[in-house]
């Protein structure tokens, strides 16, 4: 069997599905997505990961160029997204890659047929609508993550607190747990007394700090997506750790600058600058809602 014949086949086993039938093909392999090459129970294993990942693939080959002991395949990429990749949650039924385009080195040595697969990474987020942003690597003294958050259109002073964190095991653990954490928080908008959250994650660790009007508002807190995650956690084996804590506002002080003469000028309510400008009105110090 010629090199461009074995391509072929390999090209056939990918549309598959079938990480058995990928694995028959090759000795080797390597992606983006592993340090080294892998083979035997590993390529199994690493191909198995994938397909549960991105099933039913789509792969449009563009050309298959042969030169001897080399073969390249150029191809874009069309699959289902089913599981976390990358730190991204499913995000529903209809979610796919689209349009990512790569290509396959196979080359033959000592008999034995190795591929390398070349893509960007970076397409396969961007085609699953996430932007990317690069993070700087650990120190001893600091440790960098991602963030976001959710808010309403309260503008009631907040008098109370809730921070929890979770420590997931690998990456589709914390994929799974950013996807609870925002279930949990889209439920909690329409609830009375909630009046936003910031999710963060720094490592493996998550963080979900929630704002609320009083204590009595998180003690009312019941909504399902909360109950769901809690069995997760409790009876479904999810993560090695968790930490939950309410805390109560004791203060917050605003503070802005002047625009005309520079001076920082206290945001609470009835306060101005020398000047005579005063700060425009402030959701921390507004009355509370009836």
């Amino acid at each position: 069997m010629t090199l461009t014949e074995t391509a072929r086949r390999w090209v056939s086993a990918w549309r598959t599905g079938s990480a058995e039938e990928v694995a028959a093909v090759i000795a080797s392999f390597a992606d983006p997505d592993t340090r080294e090459p892998v083979r035997g129970e590993a390529l199994t294993g690493h191909l198995d990961v994938v397909f549960r990942r991105f099933p039913k693939w789509t792969l449009d080959v563009e050309t298959v160029a042969d030169a001897g002991p080399t073969a390249v395949v150029t191809w874009t990429l069309t699959a289902p997204h089913r599981a976390p990749y990358l730190g991204i949650p499913v995000t529903g039924g209809g979610a796919e890659v689209r349009g990512v385009r790569g290509c396959d080195v196979l080359s033959l040595v000592d008999g034995e047929v190795h591929v390398r697969r070349y893509h960007d990474r970076l397409d396969v987020a961007e085609s699953l609508g996430h932007t990317a942003r690069f993070l700087p690597p650990p120190t001893p003294d600091m440790e960098y993550g991602t963030s976001f958050r959710a808010g309403t259109d309260r503008t009631t002073q907040p008098g109370a607190f809730t921070l929890t964190w979770l420590d997931a095991r690998d990456e589709e653990e914390g994929a799974e747990v950013t996807s609870l954490s925002t279930e949990v928080v889209k439920s909690l908008r329409p609830t009375k007394g909630f009046l936003g959250a910031a999710i963060f994650e720094i490592g493996n660790r998550k963080y979900t700090l929630s704002a609320f009007d009083t204590l009595a508002s998180v003690r009312a807190v019941h909504a399902r997506p909360h109950q769901r995650a809690m069995r997760k956690f409790f009876k479904g084996g999810l993560c090695t750790g968790a930490y939950t804590s309410v805390w109560q506002l004791e203060r917050d002080s605003l503070y802005l600058r002047c625009p005309s003469c520079d001076v920082m000028v206290s945001a609470a309510e009835g306060a101005s600058c020398d000047c005579g400008w005063t700060p425009p009105p402030s959701p921390l110090f507004s009355q509370p809602e009836e």
